[in-house]
């Protein structure tokens, strides 16, 4: 967490937090920047508000990360209940995610490359949120939930762009939403094949290579051949983002949404961002 805690310059992100005061008459204001490093370490951790407010009052490494000194009293559960409901209020989790992630992809220095553009279905709360939609795959349950529209880095593996909506929503549809300035070479499934998502990466100066269903040629083998080799390039590039969805379902609790509705599933997956991008970036910075 020390580590961690020294690789962007907190400031820029204080001030934005700075309006942000979780706290009821006659309660302590709780220092905005210390709350918002709380709820990082909650995904990292997978915690509970519960879990969290133990862990704040146990461990001293969670204290100093958060600006806690060793004696002093320490947030409980009904405080960062408040404190998400701001967020969402404010609509800061994006602008939070983009100036984190700008400051981590200036630490992590690579030539750009490339995009990898895919998206991953996170199953709602309840059945009851009216904001999660139904969506089937073949061979696949149904899922009621929300989807995360996700543009990373092809050579850092850095999360760059997110886009969230309900379920249903096609992915290539969804697909310019999750796209970066200057992408490069954009890798996708054929689900992205459609004009709205090829034109969309050529306005932005990129260029596409998108997964193919077929191609045409006179002599079946060699087109085979060319079908397997083009799919190859793009699936050996575009698995890479697995790895992303894998991280954030399996070690930072994304299976489900904590909580009902579009906003607060969206504050939730752009913490899950901000915090694996502050861990993939320590890793890349570590050598």
């Amino acid at each position: 967490l020390d580590e961690i805690a020294v690789l962007i310059d907190w400031k820029p992100i204080g001030e934005m937090l700075a309006p942000l005061y979780p706290a009821t008459k006659g309660e302590p204001a709780w220092p905005p920047l210390s709350m918002f490093r709380a709820m990082l370490l909650a995904v990292w951790y997978d915690l509970s508000d519960v879990k969290l407010a133990e862990a704040l009052d146990d461990r001293a490494s969670f204290r100093r990360f958060c600006g806690f000194s060793p004696h002093e009293p320490t947030p409980e559960r009904t405080v960062f209940v408040r404190f998400r409901r701001l967020l969402v209020s404010r609509s800061l989790d994006q602008s939070l995610f983009e100036s984190i992630t700008a400051q981590l992809k200036a630490r992590a220095i690579r030539i750009k490359t490339g995009t990898i553009v895919d998206a991953t279905i996170i199953a709602s709360h309840t059945e009851q949120d009216s904001e999660a939609r139904w969506v089937k795959h073949k061979g696949r349950k149904a899922v009621h939930g929300f989807k995360a529209h996700v543009g990373a880095d092809a050579a850092t593996a850095l999360v760059e762009k997110i886009s969230v909506t309900p379920a249903n929503i096609n992915d290539g549809r969804a697909g310019p939403d999750a796209l970066p300035d200057n992408p490069g070479e954009v890798f996708a499934d054929s689900a992205y094949r459609g004009p709205h998502f090829r034109e969309a990466v050529r306005a932005r100066g990129g260029s596409i290579r998108v997964a193919a269903t077929g191609m045409w040629g006179r002599d079946e083998k060699e087109t085979l051949a060319r079908l397997k080799a083009w799919n190859h390039g793009v699936h050996r590039v575009r698995g890479r983002i697995e790895k992303i969805f894998g991280t954030w379902k399996r070690s930072y609790g994304l299976r489900r949404m904590r909580w009902r509705g579009l906003a607060t599933a969206a504050v939730q997956i752009h913490l899950t961002a901000i915090a694996y991008n502050f861990r993939r970036t320590l890793n890349i910075v570590s050598g």
